[in-house]
């Protein structure tokens, strides 16, 4: 099953959930006790914190739940906040998820030190529930933005043409699949 977010984050081919990670992880949880699907693929934007340009497009199947007062020794946690699906144990870009969107390019830098490449606010939920219920799953995600105080407006002069490269990258990788 492929998953996205939701509102003016919707593919075709894909099943909105809603936005952030509490909307996530509801929806994703109804939908897996009443029809368990075999795997999940989540499709949507991301910000950069720096080492990816926009419009590229990012494979995944880690993602953290990092929040910015972490980074300045404000917080700390006892959840295990890291989650992965990756069984090849590749070298992931770990995605990050918050329901805050970053705007401090010199906090944010420090994401890229623990090994963090990206944002996105949905796909830890994602990778949480998959991993409760034992489903395979991972992420595509195409860069719309750096965490920077212009990070808002990237986004929506990038939103767009995003979802047409993620939807014909999806579109491709179904295609070679099928293939084999």
């Amino acid at each position: 099953m492929i998953l996205c977010a939701g509102n003016n984050e919707t593919f075709s081919f894909a099943q909105p959930m809603g936005v952030g990670l509490i909307e996530t992880a509801m929806n994703l949880t109804r939908l897996c006790l009443f029809d368990k699907p075999e795997f999940l693929l989540f499709v949507g934007s991301a910000g950069s914190y720096g080492a990816h340009k926009i419009f590229d497009i990012i494979e995944s199947k880690t993602a953290s739940n990092i929040e910015l007062s972490f980074l300045s020794n404000d917080a700390y946690t006892p959840l295990d906040n890291v989650v992965s699906t990756n069984s090849t144990h590749k070298q992931d870009v770990i995605v990050n998820s918050s329901n805050y969107i970053s705007t401090n390019k010199e906090l944010t830098k420090k994401f890229l030190n623990l090994g963090i490449g990206l944002e996105n606010m949905e796909f830890f939920a994602v990778l949480k529930v998959a991993q409760e219920f034992n489903i395979p799953a991972g992420g595509v995600f195409c860069i719309t933005n750096y965490t920077n105080k212009n990070a808002h407006e990237e986004f929506l002069a990038n939103h767009e043409r995003a979802k047409e490269l993620l939807s014909l990258h999806v579109k491709k990788r179904i295609k070679e699949l099928t293939s084999l």
